[in-house]
C-alpha cells in the first residue's frame, strides 16, 4: 500500500469532520492497534517462533480488524466500543499478559495503554463501571502469575527484553498520537470558532445596517409628515413609512426564522393546500416591484401537477418568494424572469415538484455560489451595501427544502443570469368529484334538510340559511325527518346530528341513503372528536363532517363542494358583503394604547363595533357582564393582571352558554408555531400575528361572522 493511500485512510477515518469525534476516536484506537499487532506478530513470527505468543499477538491483531470493519461499515458505533473496551482490556491483554511472561514481561506498558483506551472511548457511567473491572482483573492477573508460576510462559533474556522495548515504543507512540490528534482537533475547532465568530460578526453588522436604515426612514419620514401641511407630502411620507416597515419586517422574520435553525426548532406546519393558489398569492406579492423595475415576467406551470397537495405551502412560498425577490433585485430594468413548476416524478400519492427562478441578471461566480447557502454568509461583501437584504434568505430556504425531503440549488455564470432551482416533496390529496350531487343542482335550487334535537342549533341554521339564500328545512328529531321527506321528497344535502334520542344521525342515515332515488350528501355534525364515529358513521353512507360548534363559513363551504363550487367563492357580491359588519360587536383584549388604535382605525370602514379591555382580567368581567353582545373576541396573549391565556381559560370555564362557543382569536406578536399550538390548547380558535395585516383580521371577521 501506497503512503499516499494510507493517508487517505487516515484522512478520511481519523481526520474528516464528517464523523463525530468518539467515532474518529475508535479509529485511532483501531488503527494504532492494527498496525502496533501486525509488527509484533511479523516480529515474533520470524524471530522467536514462540507459537503460543504468535497466536496470542495475531488474535489481537485479527480481533482488532473486524471491530474496525464492524465499526465503519455497519457503523455500529456505541456497540464497537463497548466490545473493544472489553474485548481488548479485559480479554486479549490478560491473554497476552500470561503469554508472554507475566509479571516477568514487559506487559505493564500495555496494562497502562489499556486505560488510556478506556478514558478515551468511555464517558460518565460507563466509565465509572468499566474502569474499576478493568482494575479488577488486572490485580488479578498480577496475582495469578505471582502465585502460580509454572502459568507463565518461559522467557529468554532476549524475548524479555524485545516485549519490554516493544511495549514502550507502542504505549509511548499511541499516547503520543493521542495528543497529536487532540492538538489537531483543538486546532481544527479553534479555526472554525474564529471563522464562524467573524462569519456572526460580518452579519452582526450587516444586520445593523439593515435595521438602521428603515428605522432612520421611519423616523425621518414621520416628522416629515407631522411638520407638513401638504397632504400630498403626508401621503409620500406614509408610502416611505410603509415602505420601510415592511423591509424591517422582512429582516426581523429572517432573524427569527434564523434563530430557530440554529436552535433546530424550525419545523413545518403540515395542511392540505392548492398549489395553484399559493403561487398565484405570491406572485401578487412581487408583481408590483416588477411593474417598477419594467420588467418582462413569464410564469409556466406543469398541468401535470395536482392542484391539491398536502405539505407546508406557508414555508414554500416562503422559498419560492426569495428566490423571486432576488431575481427581481438582481435583474436590471426590462429584464426577463421566468418561474416554471413541474412534476418530476410521482410514486402513489407522494409527488417530487420542481421549481425554477429563471433571470437575466448579473450573474454569480463559482466562488460565491460556494458560500451561497452558508448560513451568516453572502454571495459578495458588497452585496448588502449595493443591493440591499440580510443575506439570509437562501440559508433559510436551504434548511426548509430539505426538511421537505428535496435539494435547493443554483447555475449561474457572472454576467449571464442565473437559475435558482429547488424540489419538494408533497402527498396528493385524492380529488372528489367536481360535484357530489346530480347536475344541474345550485346555490339557486338545492333544497337542504337540517336534522337536530337542539332548537337553538336549528334556529341558527335556519338563520344562517336566510342570509345565504338557501331554501333550508328543518327537523327536530329523525322521525320528523323521514316524515318531512315522505311529505316534501327527497333533499340534495341534509344535515344530521349524531347524539339523538331515539334515532340516531347514524342509523337516520342509513334509512335516507337506503330509500333515495336520487345523488344526495349526508354530512354529520356533531360535537364528538370524529375519529370515534368515523368508521360506523362513513359504512352508514356518511359523506362529510362538520365539527360543533358551527360557522356560516365552514356550512357555505360544505354546500360549495356538494355543488362543485371552490370555497369561500360563492359569488363576488358576497364577498364585497362580507366587509359590512353593522350589527355586529367584537371585544378586543389588548393592553398597548397604540395597537387598540390600529385596529380600531383599521377596522373603522367595517361598521364594526369593537369594545376595548385592557387586560385579561377586564376583558373576562366585560364578557361575563354581557356574554350575549360579543359576538367574537380578539384577545392579546402577554396582558398585566391576566395573560390572555388564562382568560380564554377563563371565559370558556364561565356557566353561560356563550362562554364555552364565542370565538375567540389570539392577536399577538408571539407568532412562532408552539405559540400558535399553546393558544389552540388554552381555548382559542384561531391566531392572528402582529404586526397586523389587515387581510387575514378581516379573514378572520369573515369566516366567523359571515354577514
Amino acid at each position: 500500500m501506497s503512503m499516499g493511500a494510507i493517508k487517505r485512510i487516515i484522512q478520511k477515518y481519523i481526520f474528516t469532520q464528517e464523523l463525530p469525534l468518539e467515532v474518529r476516536l475508535v479509529n485511532l484506537v483501531y488503527l494504532v492497534g492494527l498496525v502496533a499487532g501486525l509488527a509484533a506478530t511479523i516480529a515474533r513470527l520470524f524471530i522467536f517462533h514462540v507459537y503460543i505468543q504468535v497466536f496470542a499477538t495475531a488474535l489481537i491483531t485479527v480481533s482488532t480488524g473486524f471491530m474496525m470493519f464492524l465499526h465503519n461499515r455497519l457503523r455500529l458505533y456505541k456497540l464497537t466500543a463497548y466490545l473493544t473496551v472489553v474485548l481488548l482490556a479485559d480479554v486479549l491483554f490478560p491473554m497476552k499478559f500470561l503469554s508472554i511472561g507475566g509479571i516477568n514481561s514487559g506487559m505493564a506498558a500495555y496494562f497502562v495503554l489499556s486505560m488510556v483506551v478506556i478514558f478515551l472511548l468511555m464517558r460518565g457511567r460507563d466509565l465509572a463501571i468499566l474502569l474499576p473491572i478493568h482494575i479488577v482483573i488486572v490485580t488479578v492477573c498480577y496475582y495469578v502469575s505471582c502465585r502460580f508460576p509454572g502459568w507463565n510462559q518461559p522467557l529468554t533474556d532476549s524475548q524479555r527484553f524485545f516485549d519490554a522495548i516493544e511495549s514502550v515504543v507502542i504505549s509511548g507512540l499511541f499516547v503520543g498520537i493521542v495528543i497529536l490528534f487532540q492538538s489537531s482537533v483543538y486546532e481544527t475547532e479553534k479555526q472554525k470558532s474564529i471563522q464562524a465568530s467573524k462569519a456572526k460578526s460580518d452579519f452582526l453588522s450587516n444586520m445593523s445596517h439593515e435595521m438602521r436604515t428603515p428605522m432612520n426612514a421611519i423616523i425621518g419620514m414621520t416628522s416629515i409628515g407631522k411638520n407638513s401641511d401638504d397632504a400630498l407630502k403626508k401621503d409620500y411620507a406614509f408610502e416611505k413609512i410603509e415602505e420601510a416597515s415592511t423591509h424591517l419586517l422582512g429582516v426581523i422574520n429572517d432573524i427569527l426564522d434564523m434563530s430557530k435553525i440554529e436552535a433546530n426548532k424550525l419545523e413545518l406546519s403540515i395542511t392540505n393546500f392548492d398549489f395553484e393558489k399559493m403561487l398565484r398569492k405570491v406572485t401578487n406579492v412581487v408583481n408590483f416591484r416588477i411593474d417598477e423595475r419594467q420588467q418582462n415576467f413569464y410564469v409556466d406551470i406543469d398541468s401535470a401537477i395536482p392542484r391539491s397537495l398536502i405539505g407546508d405551502d406557508q414555508r414554500i412560498a416562503q422559498v419560492v418568494t426569495n428566490l423571486l425577490s432576488n431575481a427581481v433585485k438582481f435583474t436590471p430594468v426590462q429584464g426577463t424572469i421566468r418561474m416554471s413548476a413541474k412534476l418530476i416524478k410521482q410514486e402513489g400519492s407522494m409527488n417530487e415538484i420542481q421549481i425554477e427562478v429563471r433571470d437575466t441578471g448579473i450573474g454569480i461566480t463559482p466562488e460565491q455560489q460556494s458560500r451561497l447557502f452558508n448560513s451568516f454568509e453572502q454571495a459578495e461583501s458588497g452585496t448588502s451595501r449595493n443591493y440591499g437584504g440580510t443575506g439570509l434568505g437562501l440559508a433559510i430556504s436551504k434548511r426548509i427544502v430539505e426538511m421537505m425531503g428535496g435539494t435547493i440549488w443554483v447555475e449561474s455564470e457572472l454576467g449571464q443570469g442565473s437559475l435558482f432551482a429547488f424540489t419538494f416533496l408533497a402527498e396528493s390529496v385524492v380529488s372528489e368529484q367536481p360535484g357530489l350531487l346530480d347536475p344541474g343542482v345550485n346555490w339557486n335550487n338545492v333544497r337542504v334538510l337540517v336534522v337536530d334535537d337542539v332548537p337553538e342549533v336549528l334556529d341558527y341554521f335556519a338563520d344562517i340559511a336566510r342570509r345565504l339564500g338557501l331554501h333550508c328545512d328543518t327537523a327536530p328529531g329523525s322521525k320528523e325527518a323521514l316524515d318531512m321527506i315522505s311529505q316534501n321528497g327527497e333533499y340534495d344535502i341534509y344535515f344530521i346530528d349524531w347524539k339523538m334520542p331515539g334515532m340516531d344521525g347514524i342509523e337516520l342515515t342509513r334509512h335516507i341513503k337506503a330509500n333515495n332515488a336520487k345523488r344526495s350528501v349526508v354530512i354529520m355534525i356533531t360535537a364528538t372528536e370524529w375519529s370515534l364515529i368515523e368508521v360506523e358513521a362513513k359504512s352508514a353512507g356518511v359523506d362529510k363532517y362538520l365539527q360543533k360548534p358551527l360557522f356560516p363559513s365552514s356550512i357555505a363551504d360544505c354546500i360549495n363542494e356538494c355543488i362543485g363550487l371552490p370555497a369561500h367563492k360563492k359569488d363576488e357580491a358576497g364577498e364585497e358583503a362580507a366587509d359590512d359588519f353593522s350589527g355586529r360587536c367584537v371585544l378586543l383584549a389588548e393592553d398597548i394604547d397604540i395597537n387598540r388604535e390600529i385596529l380600531l382605525a383599521l377596522l373603522e370602514p367595517t361598521k364594526l363595533v369593537i369594545d376595548c379591555a385592557e387586560n385579561g382580567s377586564e376583558a373576562v368581567n366585560m364578557f361575563k357582564g354581557a356574554p350575549d353582545k360579543y359576538d367574537m373576541i380578539f384577545m392579546d396573549v402577554q396582558m398585566p393582571l391576566m395573560d390572555g391565556y388564562a382568560a380564554t381559560q377563563a371565559i370558556r370555564a364561565l356557566d353561560v352558554p356563550r362562554g364555552s362557543n364565542i370565538p375567540i382569536i389570539a392577536m399577538t406578536a408571539n407568532v412562532f408555531r408552539e405559540d400558535i399550538e399553546k393558544c389552540l390548547q388554552a381555548g382559542m380558535d384561531g391566531h392572528v400575528g402582529k404586526p397586523l395585516n389587515l387581510e387575514e383580521v378581516l379573514e378572520k371577521l369573515r369566516e366567523y361572522l359571515c354577514s
